[in-house]
């Protein structure tokens, strides 16, 4: 049902989760471990699909927590839980609260777990390409450095998202990044299909945060396009299906 990246397994105090699909209740194309409060899914399922996951790191649900994604570079930093109808409109969450699973929501984007064992700071950011693009990996870091962190010391792991094999995209796309930065090139391959080229997410999440000073960095490689006990938002585009399940992908200072 989940997993771990070995760089955040080693942060003593914190336990942390890639989840996967399974091990929930949901049906359909949202079996089974589906926590996409904004999805259309039974919510009475959606709601103990997240119990197992809170369960699972050791917080009560109310405690396990969620923004509102927008794919924006915003931040909240958290203290107490919300409920989900006052869950804040940001893609990132940081704390130096022990007790609080931070969360994000995912299926394609990246989803980034942030961590400084020193400080006891850890960080959750939703990073899609637009997110990415517009800065949300480095207003995660100014805001767990308000609280106490150092760059230099934070581990950073991507999970699961969709792989430069799996991302094709049009021109103006590649343009857009260009524009912004012309070394963004090597994030883009040749496609098959003329006036298209694909996408290295992953590559730019890493770039963004080692120019941003983080030095630890884990990575396991995983498409969630490709591998079916993943959600993927384009694979079911390309179905034709109606809607998608979200995976929660968190992290949590034991108190």
């Amino acid at each position: 049902m989940t997993l771990t990246s070995p760089l955040l397994s080693a942060v003593p105090g914190l336990r942390h989760a890639f989840f996967t699909r399974e091990g929930g209740v949901s049906n359909g194309i949202y079996a089974s471990l589906n926590g996409g409060l904004g999805s259309n899914d039974d919510q009475t399922h959606v709601a103990e699909n997240r119990r197992r996951m809170a369960e699972t790191l050791g917080v009560a649900p109310s405690h396990f927590l969620t923004a509102y994604q927008v794919h924006s570079p915003d931040v909240a930093v958290v203290t107490e839980p919300w409920t989900p109808e006052s869950r804040p409109k940001v893609d990132a969450i940081v704390t130096a609260t022990p007790g609080l699973a931070l969360g994000v929501s995912a299926a394609d984007c990246g989803p980034i777990l942030f961590a400084d064992a020193q400080a006891r700071v850890i960080g959750a950011a939703h990073a899609g390409w637009r997110g990415a693009f517009m800065g949300v990996l480095e207003s995660t870091l100014a805001a767990m450095e308000k609280l106490g962190a150092d760059r230099s010391r934070v581990v950073a792991a991507i999970g699961p998202l969709i792989r430069q094999r799996s991302y094709e995209v049009g021109e103006e796309f590649v343009h857009r990044f260009g524009r912004d930065d012309p070394a963004n090139a090597q994030f883009f391959a040749p496609s098959e299909r003329t006036g298209h080229a694909m996408f290295d997410l992953a590559g730019y999440i890493r770039m963004r945060l080692e120019r941003a000073g983080v030095l630890l960095i884990d990575d396991p490689d995983i498409c969630t396009y490709e591998d079916e006990r993943f959600f993927s938002y384009r694979r079911t585009t390309h179905r034709g299906e109606p809607d998608y399940g979200r995976h929660i992908h968190a992290l949590v200072l034991e108190a």
